[in-house]
């Protein structure tokens, strides 16, 4: 069996990075800790899915979804603590849509539209500055873990460890992150087949306020698988995410917001591209707090 050893080598050396970076700075108080509430929404969108019928069995079930009407809900925290020389995120991503559909004639069906937990803690530093968008630079480290609150069945419950190392540039005007890292995973999804992946990843984060009251957020993902340890057929080759938002802020902290997602993949073991477009509309309250 061809051994990867690219997921512990991006641990220990994002480990290196940010303990030693760390130890340089003075102790600070905590006036910079800041708990964001980025999106907590309620969100009604229409789905189409192409070649769907290829995925029934992967544990994505942005793949697998059925073409339908769904309703999902939203929770995406972020505990900040940002300092002049780094910055320190812990966050909370979880998403889960659910739609029952009771035809005519026929058993009532229940489908799984969106199932999503992610759990990440990474570490930025400020080395340079990006002056025409008023943003830092710097290298980044950052480790998660991915999983879902139900599994995809007949697919087991999906179990990711994900490690991440790069360049990025971060809290400007309009960007709020732009990054290109090395990742390494270990999937023990399929409990019997435990897979160490390498890849690389190219990820943005934007948002453009043309007034107070209306913002226009895009935000997404390229990933490209390079190696795996084990032949996973369900594995991704590699899976492109994107969201549209335009945020129309209704009162308050309470904002309308209709958008559009897009999310594509390809399975090692399918020959044929797999994706899942939405268009919709979410409800949804959002704060910063200084703690």
């Amino acid at each position: 069996m061809k051994k990867n050893y690219a997921f512990p080598a991006i641990l220990c050396c994002g480990a290196i990075f940010c303990s030693n970076a760390m130890a340089d700075e003075p102790k600070q108080n905590l006036s910079d800790l800041r708990a964001n509430f980025r999106r907590v929404a309620l969100e009604m969108a229409s789905t189409e899915v192409q070649n769907g019928e290829y995925y029934v069995d992967n544990p994505n079930s942005k793949l697998s979804a059925d073409s339908q009407t769904m309703i999902k809900g939203v929770f995406d925290f972020v505990l900040e603590y940002d300092q002049p020389q780094w910055q320190w995120n812990n966050s909370l991503f979880a998403e889960y849509g659910r739609t029952k559909l009771r035809p005519a004639n026929g058993n009532d069906t229940t489908s799984e539209d969106a199932d999503k937990i992610l759990l990440t803690s990474d570490y930025n530093r400020k080395m340079w500055r990006f002056e025409a968008d008023n943003a830092d630079i710097g290298p980044f480290a950052s480790i998660a873990y991915q999983t879902e609150f139900k599994p995809n069945k007949p697919a087991p419950r999906q179990k990711v460890f994900r490690g991440k190392t790069g360049l990025k540039i971060f809290n400007g005007n309009i960007i709020k992150e732009l990054y290109a890292a090395a990742v390494a995973e270990y999937d023990i999804t399929y409990s019997e087949r435990k897979n160490t992946k390498s890849a690389y990843e190219i990820g943005w984060r934007t948002e453009y306020a043309q007034s107070e009251q209306v913002k226009f957020q895009f935000e997404g993902y390229f990933r490209d698988y390079l190696s795996y340890s084990e032949y996973v057929y369900t594995d991704l080759k590699y899976e492109l995410s994107a969201i549209a938002r335009m945020d129309v802020k209704i009162y308050n902290n309470f904002s309308l917001a209709p958008y559009i997602q897009y999310f594509m993949g390809e399975a090692r073991g399918v020959n044929k591209t797999g994706s899942n477009f939405m268009i919709g509309v979410s409800f949804a309250y959002s704060e910063l707090f200084g703690l």
